[in-house]
């Protein structure tokens, strides 16, 4: 027994450790898999994959980004487009159910006050773009609309019968400036409306100013 546990214990001294046969064997597959022939088809399957990778770095580079760039100003110029238009009916509309003042200065006023949320909304407030606002008159003989004119200002007696809103030199900047680009001049909005009463009550004789 003794002679026998003696052996075992000189054996477990000697027998190599399981982690160094692990490490030797992991060595040995490592050396196996270099001195392998390389596979052709793995080769060309790589070469085709770096390939298409490349290709779609140039595309995307090329065409994409600027395909896209290209999509979202003009969604942006469409948008402030109907902005503009929908914030000169808005403007016909307060100057018919307001009383009329020389230059439309309270039409001009509430505008400015009320401009569209839009990329440039600092050139309605202190330009460049001009909001003007015109009256006109309708001649009784010949039918035609004259300048309309009046001795006072916010009276039943000075009641036009149409206004003309307009919204003018407006550039469409956005993040071109940006780029290095020039802004777009966008052409001038109209809205003509027939005025009623102009906001003003023949019977109470009071205007809204």
């Amino acid at each position: 027994m003794a002679a026998l546990s003696y052996f075992s214990q000189d054996s477990a001294k000697t027998a190599p450790s399981r982690s160094r046969l692990g490490s030797a064997s992991s060595l040995l597959n490592r050396a196996r898999q270099q001195a392998a022939p390389v596979n052709p088809r793995a080769q060309h399957r790589q070469r085709e994959r770096g390939q298409a990778v490349a290709e779609f770095a140039i595309v995307y580079a090329a065409i994409l980004l600027p395909v896209t760039f290209a999509i979202i100003y003009t969604a942006l110029l469409l948008w402030v487009w109907h902005s503009i238009a929908d914030f000169t009916r808005e403007g016909a509309r307060y100057a018919v159910t307001h009383c009329w003042q020389s230059g439309g200065g309270n039409v001009v006023s509430w505008m400015r006050n009320n401009s569209p949320i839009t990329w440039d909304r600092d050139q309605f407030i202190s330009g460049p773009a001009e909001i003007t606002v015109s009256y006109y008159s309708r001649n009784a003989d010949s039918g035609a609309l004259e300048e309309f004119t009046c001795d006072g200002e916010c009276s039943v007696s000075c009641v036009p019968d149409l206004v003309k809103v307009s919204v003018s030199n407006y550039e469409f900047r956005g993040f071109v400036t940006y780029l290095g680009l020039s802004p777009i001049r966008i052409p001038d909005f109209q809205t003509s409306l027939a005025v009623q009463s102009a906001g003003c009550d023949p019977e109470q004789v009071t205007c809204v100013p």
